[in-house]
């Protein structure tokens, strides 16, 4: 769920080696929850320890971090505050499809269909505050900067990298940032490299939109791209208005130009909308327009072994082995780093 506008975005593929040295901003909850549904079992049930605790998310912050943290990508993560008001719509509306889909998985589960388990499965997972609070441990451990957004990560992410001159983009795979202005959004930053299909196994590379680059390329404002978000869906008002299309919804905008008009001509179709599905467009224009968002200093700190062991090893049973043979790899990065910086300092 959450704004769809793939079909009419401009972008470019990048390699990892242009984020070398570069500060990003990582929308946390968006990644951890695609850690949680895509590092999975084969029947697709989430990686756990032996009392039966989900650790796919602490799998995809140590072994993704990692192979990011190499490249010289600097990685701050920015979690979600308190949600607007408007957002308890899209919370319902995601418990209902959890419902579902634990009904069907277990539907699945009986008939011994791994195929249907794994896609049903998927749809399950839910971050509770202690995974979120262990994320923040284990990514800090790591040297990883975290950020407490006091309302939405992706509006905090977005404002950082607005504000201060040494964060290079957001990184997410919503489009959210775009709409809270984020002047660079990098997706597939966080996803493994690989991705299996029926015809094998095809490579998975970052991809660049710039917002700038982007209206010039629509022919419409800031304002007129969040008009266009909300006509299509955002998870403020999910189903946005049924028949309007990204494509429908960018002629429109293009047509009525300020927001006021754009939204008189459909008033009638929001209007009909089921009572649960209508909405109030200047409600949701504010909450992309002046989101709450506050300038959070950051900081990257030292590396802590320990700390990482406990919460892996001691804690969740991960292999010593496996994580004996990253830690090498993160105390390499961190001596490098020291020699550049006492190199660039003489």
């Amino acid at each position: 769920m959450g704004l769809n506008i793939r079909e009419i975005v401009l972008r470019k593929e990048i390699s990892f080696s242009e984020l070398k040295n570069k500060i990003i901003c990582v929308d946390a909850f968006n990644t951890l929850y695609q850690f949680l549904s895509t590092i999975r079992q084969v029947d697709g049930t989430p990686l756990m320890d032996s009392k039966r605790r989900i650790t796919s998310h602490l799998s995809g912050i140590f072994y993704r971090n990692i192979a990011l943290i190499e490249q010289g990508i600097k990685l701050v993560y920015v979690f979600d505050g308190i949600p607007p008001e408007a957002k308890g719509r899209t919370k319902e509306k995601r418990d209902a499809v959890r419902y579902l889909a634990k009904a069907r998985y277990e539907e699945a589960k009986q008939s011994e269909d791994i195929l249907a388990m794994k896609r049903y499965s998927s749809q399950l997972t839910r971050l509770d505050d202690k995974m979120i609070e262990e994320s923040k441990e284990l990514l800090k451990a790591m040297g990883v900067a975290v950020v407490q957004a006091p309302s939405e990560g992706e509006a905090e992410a977005a404002y950082l990298c607005r504000i201060k001159g040494e964060v290079y983009a957001s990184a997410s795979q919503d489009y959210d940032s775009i709409l809270f202005g984020a002047p660079k959004l990098i997706q597939n930053l966080t996803l493994a490299r690989k991705r299996k299909t029926f015809s094998g196994f095809i490579e998975i590379k970052p991809e660049m939109i710039e917002l700038e680059q982007l209206l010039n390329n629509l022919g419409i404002n800031l304002d007129q791209l969040i008009c266009l978000g909300i006509l299509v869906g955002t998870d403020y008002n999910p189903k946005g208005i049924p028949g309007i299309g990204q494509k429908k919804a960018l002629q429109i905008v293009k047509k009525f130009k300020q927001p006021v008009l754009i939204f008189k001509s459909i008033e009638e179709q929001i209007l009909s909308l089921p009572e649960e599905d209508r909405f109030n467009w200047k409600e949701i224009f504010e909450l992309f327009h002046k989101p709450a968002v506050k300038n959070e200093e950051f900081k990257f700190e030292k590396i802590n072994e320990e700390k990482i062991k406990e919460i892996l090893i001691k804690e969740h049973d991960f292999s010593e082995e496996r994580v004996e043979k990253q830690l090498k790899r993160l105390k390499n990065i961190a001596e490098k780093n020291k020699q550049k910086a006492l190199k660039d300092w003489i």
